[in-house]
Protein backbone atom coordinates (compact mmCIF):
# COMPACT_ATOMS: atom_id res chain seq x y z
CA UNK A 1 0.00 0.00 0.00
CA UNK A 2 1.17 3.54 -0.65
CA UNK A 3 2.93 5.26 2.22
CA UNK A 4 0.04 7.72 2.42
CA UNK A 5 -2.20 4.94 3.83
CA UNK A 6 -2.13 4.45 7.58
CA UNK A 7 -3.93 1.62 9.35
CA UNK A 8 -6.03 3.19 12.10
CA UNK A 9 -7.66 0.08 13.54
CA UNK A 10 -8.40 -3.56 12.71
CA UNK A 11 -11.33 -5.60 14.01
CA UNK A 12 -11.22 -9.40 13.91
CA UNK A 13 -14.38 -11.25 14.91
CA UNK A 14 -13.87 -13.77 17.69
CA UNK A 15 -15.56 -17.01 18.64
CA UNK A 16 -19.35 -16.84 18.52
CA UNK A 17 -19.49 -14.06 15.92
CA UNK A 18 -20.69 -10.48 16.30
CA UNK A 19 -23.76 -8.41 15.38
CA UNK A 20 -21.65 -5.66 13.75
CA UNK A 21 -18.16 -4.33 13.15
CA UNK A 22 -17.73 -0.75 14.32
CA UNK A 23 -14.98 1.86 14.19
CA UNK A 24 -15.46 4.77 16.60
CA UNK A 25 -13.53 7.94 17.37
CA UNK A 26 -12.23 8.23 13.81
CA UNK A 27 -9.70 11.09 13.86
CA UNK A 28 -10.25 14.01 11.46
CA UNK A 29 -6.56 14.14 10.56
CA UNK A 30 -6.77 12.43 7.16
CA UNK A 31 -8.04 13.50 3.76
CA UNK A 32 -10.02 10.28 3.10
CA UNK A 33 -10.78 6.98 4.80
CA UNK A 34 -10.92 3.44 3.45
CA UNK A 35 -12.22 0.28 5.09
CA UNK A 36 -11.09 -3.09 3.70
CA UNK A 37 -13.00 -6.15 4.84
CA UNK A 38 -13.17 -9.93 4.61
CA UNK A 39 -16.57 -11.15 5.82
CA UNK A 40 -18.56 -14.34 6.29
CA UNK A 41 -22.08 -14.35 7.69
CA UNK A 42 -23.90 -16.85 9.90
CA UNK A 43 -27.06 -17.16 7.78
CA UNK A 44 -27.74 -20.12 5.47
CA UNK A 45 -27.34 -18.19 2.22
CA UNK A 46 -24.78 -17.96 -0.54
CA UNK A 47 -24.42 -14.25 0.15
CA UNK A 48 -25.78 -11.72 2.64
CA UNK A 49 -26.46 -8.05 1.89
CA UNK A 50 -24.84 -5.92 4.60
CA UNK A 51 -25.15 -2.27 5.55
CA UNK A 52 -22.64 0.49 6.18
CA UNK A 53 -23.62 3.44 8.36
CA UNK A 54 -21.93 6.61 9.56
CA UNK A 55 -22.24 8.22 13.01
CA UNK A 56 -25.10 5.82 13.88
CA UNK A 57 -27.32 7.74 11.46
CA UNK A 58 -30.30 5.90 9.96
CA UNK A 59 -31.30 8.49 7.37
CA UNK A 60 -30.32 10.37 4.20
CA UNK A 61 -28.59 7.55 2.31
CA UNK A 62 -28.91 6.86 -1.41
CA UNK A 63 -27.00 4.45 -3.61
CA UNK A 64 -26.73 2.89 -7.04
CA UNK A 65 -25.72 -0.76 -7.13
CA UNK A 66 -24.40 -2.68 -10.16
CA UNK A 67 -23.92 -6.42 -9.68
CA UNK A 68 -23.64 -9.83 -11.28
CA UNK A 69 -24.37 -13.14 -9.59
CA UNK A 70 -22.84 -15.74 -11.91
CA UNK A 71 -25.91 -16.04 -14.10
CA UNK A 72 -27.23 -12.49 -14.61
CA UNK A 73 -26.36 -8.82 -14.16
CA UNK A 74 -28.64 -6.17 -12.70
CA UNK A 75 -28.74 -2.77 -11.02
CA UNK A 76 -30.69 -1.15 -8.20
CA UNK A 77 -31.37 2.36 -6.96
CA UNK A 78 -31.68 2.62 -3.19
CA UNK A 79 -33.00 5.52 -1.16
CA UNK A 80 -32.95 4.39 2.44
CA UNK A 81 -34.31 6.39 5.34
CA UNK A 82 -34.28 3.81 8.15
CA UNK A 83 -31.13 1.81 7.31
CA UNK A 84 -27.99 2.11 5.24
CA UNK A 85 -27.82 -0.19 2.24
CA UNK A 86 -24.51 0.10 0.43
CA UNK A 87 -24.65 -3.65 -0.28
CA UNK A 88 -21.32 -4.66 1.20
CA UNK A 89 -21.96 -8.36 0.64
CA UNK A 90 -20.63 -11.18 2.79
CA UNK A 91 -20.43 -14.88 2.01
CA UNK A 92 -23.06 -16.96 3.81
CA UNK A 93 -22.95 -20.51 5.22
CA UNK A 94 -24.49 -22.04 2.08
CA UNK A 95 -21.42 -20.95 0.11
CA UNK A 96 -18.28 -23.06 -0.08
CA UNK A 97 -16.94 -23.71 3.44
CA UNK A 98 -14.20 -21.48 4.88
CA UNK A 99 -14.61 -18.82 2.18
CA UNK A 100 -15.01 -15.12 2.91
CA UNK A 101 -16.09 -12.16 0.82
CA UNK A 102 -13.64 -9.35 0.23
CA UNK A 103 -14.20 -5.70 -0.47
CA UNK A 104 -13.51 -2.11 0.34
CA UNK A 105 -15.43 1.11 0.93
CA UNK A 106 -13.70 4.40 0.08
CA UNK A 107 -14.96 7.67 1.58
CA UNK A 108 -13.26 10.85 0.34
CA UNK A 109 -13.44 14.10 2.32
CA UNK A 110 -15.02 12.27 5.28
CA UNK A 111 -14.26 15.10 7.71
CA UNK A 112 -15.50 17.93 5.47
CA UNK A 113 -18.78 19.80 5.81
CA UNK A 114 -20.26 18.63 2.48
CA UNK A 115 -22.35 15.51 1.80
CA UNK A 116 -20.27 12.32 1.90
CA UNK A 117 -19.82 10.10 -1.15
CA UNK A 118 -18.75 6.48 -0.85
CA UNK A 119 -17.72 3.85 -3.39
CA UNK A 120 -17.84 0.16 -2.51
CA UNK A 121 -16.22 -2.66 -4.48
CA UNK A 122 -16.86 -6.21 -3.30
CA UNK A 123 -17.10 -9.87 -4.23
CA UNK A 124 -18.32 -12.98 -2.46
CA UNK A 125 -16.52 -16.31 -2.79
CA UNK A 126 -18.19 -19.57 -3.76
CA UNK A 127 -17.21 -22.53 -5.91
CA UNK A 128 -20.58 -22.31 -7.68
CA UNK A 129 -22.55 -19.83 -9.77
CA UNK A 130 -24.26 -18.24 -6.76
CA UNK A 131 -21.69 -15.53 -6.01
CA UNK A 132 -21.86 -11.75 -6.27
CA UNK A 133 -19.47 -9.22 -7.78
CA UNK A 134 -20.70 -5.68 -7.25
CA UNK A 135 -19.94 -1.97 -7.32
CA UNK A 136 -21.89 0.58 -5.31
CA UNK A 137 -21.85 4.38 -5.56
CA UNK A 138 -23.44 5.96 -2.51
CA UNK A 139 -24.15 9.29 -0.91
CA UNK A 140 -24.81 10.22 2.69
CA UNK A 141 -26.56 13.60 2.56
CA UNK A 142 -25.24 14.99 5.82
CA UNK A 143 -22.71 17.74 6.55
CA UNK A 144 -21.35 16.16 9.75
CA UNK A 145 -17.81 14.82 9.80
CA UNK A 146 -17.73 11.03 9.91
CA UNK A 147 -16.50 10.00 13.37
CA UNK A 148 -17.80 6.41 13.37
CA UNK A 149 -18.45 3.74 10.76
CA UNK A 150 -20.41 0.53 11.30
CA UNK A 151 -20.85 -2.54 9.09
CA UNK A 152 -23.96 -4.56 9.99
CA UNK A 153 -25.15 -7.82 8.42
CA UNK A 154 -28.55 -7.66 6.76
CA UNK A 155 -29.39 -10.81 8.73
CA UNK A 156 -27.61 -13.04 11.23
CA UNK A 157 -24.13 -12.18 12.52
CA UNK A 158 -20.60 -11.98 11.19
CA UNK A 159 -18.76 -15.27 11.63
CA UNK A 160 -15.50 -15.84 13.49
CA UNK A 161 -12.40 -14.66 11.59
CA UNK A 162 -14.27 -11.95 9.67
CA UNK A 163 -12.02 -8.88 9.63
CA UNK A 164 -12.12 -5.21 8.72
CA UNK A 165 -9.34 -2.62 8.75
CA UNK A 166 -9.90 1.13 8.68
CA UNK A 167 -7.23 3.19 6.91
CA UNK A 168 -6.63 6.93 6.96
CA UNK A 169 -5.36 8.39 3.70
CA UNK A 170 -3.29 11.56 3.43
CA UNK A 171 -2.60 13.65 0.35
CA UNK A 172 1.15 13.38 0.82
Amino acid sequence: MANTYEAIRTVTVGSGGTADIEFTNIPATYTDILVKYSLRGSDAANYINNRISFNNSTSNYTSKLLYGDGSAADSENNSVTTAVDFSAYSTGTSATGSTFSSGEAYIPNYAGSNNKSVSVDHITENNATAAIAALTAGLWSDSAAITSLKITPGSGTFAQYSTATLYGIKNS
